[in-house]
């Protein structure tokens, strides 16, 4: 690939613009914002020069629901060799496409499994897809040559290509995506009116759920509105097990001890249900879950405080595999978790606790 259009430059398409580059590609940049065009230009992700002819690869970086106008309109234009779009959901812009009676084989439909609370292009990096899954979803009449420029943008990506069939894709990111970020929402709702003392009480666990209700509603609406089906089969599901745990917490308010026991069952039931299903999320760089040992410092709020944790346990001889940081509640000060394979654990306590670290167990 020497030649690419990237059309949308927000966070993902921007990304995947700057990555590129990066490798000598030559990408132009189109958004129906022409200030957003100019600000990606200016980050190093291409030129808002138009090309001269066809590119290699149009990559289309639009919401779903402009997805299949946007293709659509490029297709017609010849405007490349191949086509993709990168939006969240497959299905629905495929089924669209097919409906104009426009040719698919020079088109794909992708995804990349990665993103940030924060949109547009200042919040592009070119390493946002690094080692991270991206969904190809190609079909019987998908030209291989298509394929294969699709391949070369995930390798120069960085990221990791997975092949799927376009509604199982739009069935998992159901699951592992727009579901939970409902759930974020809905969770992150009940801080909106609670008492500021309350709030102040905030630890990890609440930063851990709510994170991503801090993303764009705007964004968001485009996706759900693509896939909802599938979205509220799954909140059907949830809600049946809010329902049953809601009755199991009346169950342990009452007086008869059977109640009480029943109701201990249903908490524990669904406790136990949730462990299971935490251990099938994958570990780091997508291989199979892993056990590690927490070792918990305390630290100041001052720079280079953390840097000096890192170079001492380097010193330990152990590898950080996971870093979570929790700020103390009024406090210039916070605990830092390293997490390390557990036999490297002892000897990262004794290191740290000599070089003066306070260690909290």
């Amino acid at each position: 690939m020497r030649t690419a259009l990237v059309i949308g430059t927000g966070l993902i398409g921007t990304s995947a613009a700057l990555a590129l580059s990066q490798r000598g590609v030559v990408v132009h940049l189109t958004d129906h914002d022409p200030e957003q065009a100019r600000t990606a230009a200016a980050l190093g992700a291409g030129t808002e020069e138009a090309p001269d002819g066809p590119v290699d690869l149009a990559i289309i970086a639009a919401p779903p629901a402009h997805v299949a106008d946007v293709l659509a309109d490029a297709m017609r234009r010849g405007a490349a060799r191949g086509y993709i779009d990168v939006a969240s959901v497959k299905g629905g812009p495929r089924r669209e496409l097919q409906e104009r009676g426009l040719d698919l084989a020079p088109y794909i439909g992708t995804h990349p499994m990665s993103g940030r609370e924060r949109s547009g292009p200042l919040a592009a990096t070119g390493d946002l897809f690094e080692g991270r899954p991206w969904v190809l979803t190609p079909t019987r009449d998908t030209d291989t040559e298509v394929l294969n420029l699709a391949l070369e943008l995930v390798s120069h990506c960085r990221a990791v290509p997975v092949v799927m069939d376009a509604d199982a894709h739009d069935r998992a990111v159901a699951l592992v995506s727009h579901m939970p970020h409902l759930v974020s929402s809905m969770v992150a709702a009940r801080l909106e009116h609670a008492e500021e003392a309350a709030v102040r009480l905030c630890g990890q666990g609440i930063r851990d759920v709510t994170r991503i209700a801090a993303s764009d509603p705007r964004m968001w609406i485009d996706i759900l509105s693509a896939n909802p089906g599938p979205v509220a089969d799954l909140l059907t599901d949830v809600a049946a097990d809010l329902e049953e745990t809601v009755r199991a917490l009346r169950a342990l308010q009452s007086s008869d001890e059977d109640e009480r026991r029943e109701g201990g069952t249903g908490i524990e039931n669904v406790l136990r249900r949730g462990n299971a299903g935490q251990v099938r999320v994958p570990g780091k760089h997508g291989s199979a879950p892993r056990v590690y040992e927490t070792v918990t410092v305390l630290i100041d709020d001052q720079p280079g405080q953390l840097a000096r944790i890192f170079a001492d346990a380097e010193r330990a001889g152990a590898n950080i595999e996971d870093i979570r940081i929790e700020h103390a509640t009024g406090q210039q000060a916070g605990l830092v978790q390293l997490m390390v394979e557990p036999k490297a654990a002892p000897a990262l306590v004794a290191g740290l606790r000599e070089r003066g670290w306070a260690i909290r167990r």
